[in-house]
């Protein structure tokens, strides 16, 4: 555990923690002894840099990226939002990736044995790059729910992976995002995990103005990176 002048300490009640019993997997790999403070050095305050060349033209639209022969099948949306620091000042030129099943709930990975079908225009992954203002967007299908086995007839709410850098390592932040009116949510041990005064930091909000006409509903999600209201870290 890092905390370091410059940056606000981390609200650690509002993030899940490390052991939640409901959720099965955490007592085999949670820490049980507390975390060691280290000082930040130069490497945790700068950084990462990469190249912004990487990130290629159709790498934030999923259902473009991974077609081979036609368009992915399911809810055509648009994701949106800003990345935020703990002041609320934008964070811009921060690398945004994510993940996720597709719209029958299966992953393309090899662990993934689901029988869901997969689907032949759709990789599942993409990125992006926030501009002046903090703000990214990307065009995906809604994910479906999937079956995990951590408790008897469980099932994972329709979810999307985030993976942000931010300015520094110490801004890393690895996080779900939801969406709004899924039955799904409130039987989900590792959103509730999340301490409840969090939980709705990780749901998306619907937007008719971000939605566009007769092609995709608009969902918005800001994501802050550290502070008393930051974005709750993936349990």
């Amino acid at each position: 555990m890092t905390e370091v002048t410059g940056y606000g300490p981390r609200d650690w009640g509002s993030h899940p923690p490390y052991i939640h019993p409901e959720y099965k997997s955490t007592p085999l790999r949670g820490p049980t002894k507390p975390l060691i403070p280290l000082k930040a050095t130069l490497s945790e305050l700068t950084g990462p840099v990469y190249g912004h060349e990487s990130v290629g033209r159709l790498d934030a639209d999923l259902t473009k990226n991974g077609a081979r022969n036609g368009e992915p099948l399911g809810e055509r949306i648009v994701v949106t939002g800003r990345v935020l620091d703990e002041r609320g000042r934008p964070v811009p030129d921060t690398l945004i990736e994510v993940w996720q099943a597709n719209a029958a709930g299966r992953y393309v990975h090899v662990i993934d044995q689901h029988a869901a079908p997969l689907d032949p225009n759709f990789f599942g992954g993409g990125r992006c790059v926030t501009d002046s203002e903090g703000r990214y967007r990307f065009y995906t299908v809604k994910p479906g729910a999937y079956p995990w086995g951590n408790h008897h007839n469980a099932w994972r709410p329709n979810h999307i992976h985030f993976s942000l850098f931010g300015p520094s390592y110490l801004t890393r932040l690895v996080t779900q995002m939801y969406f709004p009116g899924d039955p799904l949510l409130d039987l989900d041990p590792i959103l509730l995990g999340t301490p409840e005064k969090a939980r709705d930091r990780l749901v998306a909000k619907f937007s008719l103005d971000v939605t566009e006409p007769e092609f995709a509903l608009g969902y918005v999600f800001d994501i802050v990176l550290r502070g008393t209201i930051m974005t709750p870290m993936e349990g």
